[in-house]
């Protein structure tokens, strides 16, 4: 049995989403085709996830020096690592996010935060970095307003180009793809553009 790790930064659901809906339908093919795996749903906006800050960074060095830690402390530092942990043992990720300014919302971004810990998803060495989750798969579903994927624009988006960094960093092999575009550009083809994320996102998780 594997378990799946659902991750979404959107403040929307499947109703309003393009992004949501190809993530719901990913998810739903995954439970059908996988009966036996465990999917686990972070909804980031929904869920606490510490930013990094002063009480963070005391509260480590107090770790390290035996202090006693503040109760802000503790509980930032004590969830930061339930994050951490439930994402190393995790053996998929599907991360959903909507493109906000050529990335992806700040909050994903303080996840990422909480999962990048050295002697957990990476470590050390004299020769640099090691991830430590080679053996993961990921997959990153993106609504974009406009085309992205090709030309000039694809330079612009930097969400996708991160979290591809960051994965890679962390050992995983390959972060994969869907892409929801065009549907703002396009507005007449928005439900024809939904449509095929959906069906790509089916597709896909049947063999994921």
């Amino acid at each position: 049995m594997s378990t799946l790790l659902y991750i979404t930064a959107h403040p929307h659901d499947h109703e309003t989403s393009f992004s949501m809906a190809a993530g719901k339908a990913f998810v739903d093919a995954y439970r059908e085709s996988h009966p036996s795996d465990e999917v686990i749903h972070l909804d980031l906006y929904r869920s606490d996830i510490p930013h990094i800050d002063a009480d963070v960074f005391s509260g480590w060095g107090k770790l390290q020096s035996g202090s006693e830690l503040t109760s802000e402390e503790q509980a930032k530092v004590q969830r930061l690592n339930e994050l951490s942990d439930q994402f190393a043992s995790a053996d998929k990720y599907v991360f959903v996010t909507p493109m906000w300014n050529f990335s992806f919302p700040p909050i994903m971004k303080a996840y990422i935060d909480s999962i990048c810990v050295a002697g957990k998803t990476f470590r050390y060495t004299e020769q640099g970095p090691v991830g430590l989750l080679s053996n993961k798969k990921a997959l990153h579903i993106q609504a974009r307003g406009g085309i992205y994927s090709e030309g000039p624009p694809a330079q612009m988006e930097s969400g996708h180009r991160y979290l591809s960094i960051i994965m890679s960093f962390l050992g995983v092999p390959k972060l994969e793809g869907i892409f929801v575009e065009g549907h703002n550009q396009y507005k007449e083809r928005a439900d024809e553009i939904k449509q095929q994320a959906i069906e790509e996102a089916r597709t896909l998780a049947k063999q994921f």
